[in-house]
């Protein structure tokens, strides 16, 4: 009797483990140096919400609400796959109503969204909403006299007419100046050289999921491409002048299951080093 309630107490406890992995938000604050950030935007606080995929904590998601206005963003930006052809969604204006009132709120399309057939109807269902959907387009920033632009790319399931990546910066060089800082929103997370080679200062971007699995000093487990020990899951990468910041994500892509992987809310601090 005594190994079988053991044995009983062993399983609930894997299993209240599991759940909790899979049903709590971890609020990762990091601060990212950037030298090329104005002195009047030091300390900018963004939230990066990534890869939701419809899901729900709590009631209306007040728990994704409280840990956001908890974090005391400056601006909140949405990194793609925000819902997918599965998502009930019901659950999306009470979530984005709360965050617009929160902060300036901004989104980028992710791949999933491409399959939506009413993505169009709820793109201009969010710019209602007060979110400002950023596709292949920009919004300037402005403090104390000086300014960084805020870019966002579509995924690349998007039009194929649409305006590349490099043509946005063009774009932005042209219009903005040639020097001006550059926080670019984009879903992929393998693509710093390509941002590193335009020159753009940051760069937020989800997709990987952490890996699914992430097994301690090794990191994620599976890429995107299906590949084992993908080299961008989590965190912060650099080259050159340019950092690229990968958010675990919150939801789940095919399998509804994480280790070791918290669904995850990025809570950055951007900082001037010379500052």
């Amino acid at each position: 009797m005594k190994k079988l309630l053991s044995f009983l107490l062993t399983l609930a406890l894997i299993a209240g483990f599991l759940l909790w992995e899979n049903v709590s938000i971890c609020a990762v604050e990091e601060t990212v140096a950037l030298p090329a950030l104005p002195k009047s935007f030091d300390s900018l606080r963004l939230v990066q919400i990534s890869d939701l995929h419809g899901r729900s904590f709590g009631d209306g998601n007040t728990r994704l609400i409280d840990a956001v206005q908890k974090a005391a963003p400056d601006l909140i930006c949405i990194t793609g796959d925000l819902f997918d052809e599965k998502t009930d969604l019901s659950v999306l204006p009470p979530l984005l109503s709360a965050l617009t009132e929160l902060a300036p709120t901004y989104y980028v399309t992710g791949n999933h969204e491409w399959q939506v057939d009413s993505l169009r109807d709820i793109l201009s269902m969010m710019q209602q909403l007060g979110v400002q959907v950023l596709q292949n387009t920009y919004h300037v920033l402005h403090r104390g006299g000086e300014k960084i632009v805020l870019a966002g790319v579509d995924d690349p399931c998007g039009p194929l007419d649409r305006t590349m990546p490099d043509e946005l910066v063009r774009q932005i060089r042209i219009n903005e100046g040639e020097n001006v800082p550059i926080l670019m929103l984009s879903h992929r997370n393998d693509e710093l050289s390509m941002w590193s080679e335009l020159n753009v200062m940051l760069v937020l971007s989800g997709h990987c999921h952490g890996g699914v699995i992430r097994l301690p000093l090794v990191g994620g487990v599976f890429g995107t491409h299906r590949e084992l020990f993908p080299d961008f899951d989590a965190g912060i990468y650099r080259k050159n002048g340019t950092a690229l910041y990968v958010s675990r994500g919150l939801g789940f892509s095919g399998v509804r299951f994480r280790l070791f992987n918290r669904p995850q809310l990025s809570v950055l601090c951007l900082k001037n080093p010379n500052s």
